[in-house]
């Protein structure tokens, strides 16, 4: 771990926190509450509302004299997903100049101090993952390895942590994604194309591929919003929705793209992982919803991620050079 010495070198004052919200007023506001007790504060705060139609406005408005960090509210004309929420947070806040970027949810809030902990190991990394506490305040286990070739976490990656405090990841995960701007400059924005599902495990492998990513033994977040699960022991299953489903199907065409664009993308491999996908969401809707209906949206995600695959003038985000 960074010792005292190298903990000064972090300015909190150059950290952004970027905030992706729809329609969930009542979280964001004990998200930013969060954010008035935080010790130390960041410089700013940025809001990206996807048109949200509830009292999201009057919400942020009336944290604006409540924050000490400035803070800056984007309402979208449209809903463009958590993928395009996230790439217009980040390019407000790469634009506000902020040497540290921290990405989040709505249904998360900070932990007092959370920007500290991530400060003590931002001298040594730029692409830092910290943890989170589950609704219910158990430790939240995040699958912070894909096995590449797949293009597929691996979901039993060793949970421990040993003396260093730290474990390499290739994976990314915007709820609590802490970034560098110099990685954002090389990687370019969050690809808004996927909508909702998978960019951040995309975004999170891009980044390790120039940087050293890790996942940190410091718990930084606690999520605010309960979720259906199924209890596999030390690990648990989510429940999901049908536009999930649908593009957690269609959007491996995406990450079919990036593959062939980097010389990485092996047909057999990433076949099988894009099979144990749907697999997995079968048994997603068996045991965490107790229903089959639904497999018609994993069908229809791989019939339209086609066309997808065979778009020729297809490209990967640009870098900020």
């Amino acid at each position: 771990m960074a010792d005292a010495a190298d903990r000064r070198d972090f300015d909190p004052a150059t950290a952004t926190i970027a905030i992706v919200t729809f329609n969930r007023s009542h979280l964001l506001a004990r998200l930013l509450t969060s954010l008035t007790r935080m010790d130390p504060q960041p410089g700013h705060v940025v809001v990206i509302d996807n048109a949200s139609t509830d009292d999201t406005t009057e919400v942020v408005e009336s944290f604006r004299e409540r924050l000490t960090a400035e803070l800056v509210y984007r309402r979208l004309d449209t809903n463009t997903g958590g993928s395009g929420g996230f790439s217009e947070g980040m390019r407000v806040a790469y634009e506000l100049g902020s040497e540290w970027i921290w990405l989040m949810d709505d249904d998360v809030e900070v932990i007092p101090d959370g920007l500290a902990k991530m400060g003590r190991w931002a001298p040594r990394f730029q692409s830092i993952q910290g943890r989170r506490y589950d609704y219910d305040g158990s430790e939240f286990y995040w699958q912070y390895r894909i096995a590449e070739r797949m293009g597929i976490p691996i979901p039993f990656a060793p949970a421990g942590f040993d003396e260093s405090g730290f474990k390499p990841m290739n994976s990314g995960c915007f709820e609590g994604m802490f970034i560098h701007r110099d990685i954002v400059r090389q990687i370019g924005l969050p690809d808004p194309r996927f909508f909702i599902y998978w960019d951040d495990q995309l975004y999170g492998w891009l980044a390790s591929r120039r940087t050293t990513s890790v996942i940190v033994d410091e718990f930084v977040l606690r999520r605010t919003r309960e979720i259906k699960q199924w209890d596999m022991g030390v690990r648990h299953m989510n429940a999901s929705s049908n536009a999930y489903r649908y593009y957690i199907m269609r959007n491996r065409s995406i990450i079919k793209q990036y593959y062939r664009s980097l010389g990485v993308y092996n047909p057999v491999l990433f076949g099988l992982g894009t099979a144990l996908t749907f697999a997995k969401e079968l048994i997603r809707l068996l045991f965490v919803e107790r229903t089959v209906r639904g497999t018609s949206n994993l069908f229809r995600g791989l019939r339209d991620g086609r066309a997808i695959a065979r778009d020729r003038s297809w490209r990967p985000m640009p870098a900020l050079d």
